[in-house]
């Protein structure tokens, strides 16, 4: 295992992804104290990056008697300007800042940089630099402003680099990342099969006899915990699907035809009226998340209530929620509805979710292994909370029922046209209203905005470039079959500075 110390950076989540990529397991883990860090023998640790300065009063360090612990260290952008402030270097404001691609030059032998190109484009992302390195490091990397973009002590295994080789703009990042694993002698034999029978062991100690109810909403996420859960507790699990009329068209029923096939003691809640009823009047995207989360909480205990005493709930929570939602420091970006959108109480023993350290794509590897049907595993994801976060201010019944009828516009045609290898793509109302003309006459009227994505693990995304004559049947077919929209536009947004969803 490879531990990785997060301070609080945007990007840090892509680092465990890095690594498992080379089949080698990580854990993020934020503050932790030394003995907690020892007691988790970590082959090798990162410490990531961060918004703080390291000279600040209150700035978050490593312990740092993780020096002493004989195990090879990566320091990250602040990891690497912690690392230097802790072992005896200099950390100062820079006086030229560098943020996004910059060109970075390999100036000496390392360990780190085997098999990478000397001059290679990386991703900047700083305020401060590094001016002294500590005894006995040497420079290995430099950039135009950046004289100290790479130092290594190779002797106990110490490296840093100012730039940040996890993002997919660092062209070099993978084999530095590999070089890495090398470095700490990683066995690379960690799969996904081993985390499938680790979890399902892992879940019926932990659950023993007790009684389980999980939220499944039909995605991929949810369902792939349910069929964790069942393979560890077996009857003693519900699932409970809540239709909270926010569910594309159809999508209620679909989900109910597919899933009550399943041996998962399979209940359906419908729960339109009551969460449209708790979102009327709010428009801020937060508070509409909050307002979710809490009902779905409070649909969930009146249904435990019901069958009796059941002590856990599980939900499919996975990494990049976690992230989104604030982790340790890092910014809060959109509070998803089961994690940041939880009540302050929750009348269970405790909320379980096995994959909270997975991304997308190896949750999907995980619902394989487990035999999931491919129509469930490769699911176009769906928020939880739905249509409310695809529709910009107030949710009311009818643009609840614009965006169904746009989306499934939309969803049709990509079909119909053999569109292949799109990640995710939807249709979502703006709260714009323009001037338009139709049979003569002048409208005013919404406009729907199309957004379709390609990525890998839901973090970053670039838009999708889907055929110019797909999205003008698209747009003709919205205006001339909805009532109320008068026009369509496409997002062609990367993730980021956008995130996939509108809210």
């Amino acid at each position: 295992m490879i531990l990785v110390l997060d301070f609080g950076g945007q990007y840090n989540q892509l680092i465990a992804r890095r690594v498992r990529e080379n089949n080698v397991y990580c854990e993020v883990h934020t503050a932790l104290s030394f003995e907690k860090i020892r007691s988790l023998k970590p082959e090798g640790i990162i410490l990531t990056g961060g918004p703080q300065s390291v000279y600040e009063k209150d700035s978050l360090l490593p312990p740092e008697k993780i020096f002493s612990l004989g195990v090879p260290i990566l320091g990250i952008c602040y990891g690497a300007q912690a690392m230097t402030k802790i072992l005896g270097g200099e950390v100062k404001p820079a006086s030229v800042r560098e943020y996004g691609k910059t060109e970075v030059e390999i100036i000496g032998a390392s360990k780190l940089f085997k098999g990478v190109e000397k001059k290679s484009v990386a991703w900047m992302s700083h305020t401060d630099r590094i001016f002294s390195p500590p005894e006995n490091f040497s420079v290995t990397a430099a950039t135009k402003n950046c004289p100290v973009a790479a130092m290594e002590n190779p002797a106990q295994n110490f490296f840093a680099v100012q730039f940040h080789p996890e993002v997919v703009h660092t062209v070099e990042g993978a084999k530095i990342f590999s070089n890495f694993v090398d470095i700490c002698g990683c066995k690379r034999d960690w799969k996904m099969s081993s985390f499938v029978v680790d979890t399902v062991e892992n879940l019926k100690k932990k659950i023993g006899g007790g009684k389980v109810l999980c939220a499944l909403s039909g995605g991929v996420d949810s369902s792939v915990a349910a069929a964790l859960l069942s393979k560890a507790v077996g009857k003693n699990l519900t699932c409970v699907f809540v239709d909270h009329g926010l569910l594309r068209k159809n999508e209620a029923v679909e989900v109910e035809e597919v899933f009550s096939k399943f041996d998962l003691n399979f209940i359906k809640v419908d729960a339109g009226e009551r969460f449209l009823k708790k979102l009327r009047g709010v428009v801020e995207p937060e508070r509409k998340r909050k307002i979710i989360g809490e009902e779905f909480i409070r649909v969930f205990e009146e249904v435990s209530k019901k069958i009796g005493a059941v002590d856990f709930l599980v939900q499919g929570t996975i990494y990049p929620d976690v992230i989104e939602s604030g982790l340790g420091k890092s910014a809060v970006i959109k509070s998803h509805h089961n994690v940041g959108g939880l009540p302050d109480f929750v009348d269970f023993k405790e909320i379980v979710e096995p994959l909270r350290l997975l991304f997308k794509d190896e949750v999907r590897q995980a619902g394989r292994e487990l035999g999931l049907p491919e129509k469930i595993v490769s699911r176009q994801p769906f928020p939880g909370p739905g249509l409310a976060i695809r529709i910009i201010g107030e949710v009311t019944a009818e643009k609840i029922k614009i965006v169904q009828e746009a989306d499934a516009i939309f969803r049709e045609e990509i079909s119909s046209a053999g569109v292949k290898n799109l990640s995710q793509y939807f249709a979502a109302l703006t709260n714009m209203r323009s001037v338009g003309v139709m049979g003569d006459g002048r409208t005013y009227d919404c406009a729907v905005a199309l957004r379709g994505v390609l990525t890998d693990d839901f973090m970053t995304a670039e838009a999708a470039k889907i055929p110019w004559e797909v999205l003008s049947v698209v747009a003709n077919r919205i205006v001339n079959e909805i009532r109320g929209v008068n026009r369509v536009l496409y997002d062609c947004t990367s993730k980021p500075p956008a995130t996939i969803e509108f809210e």
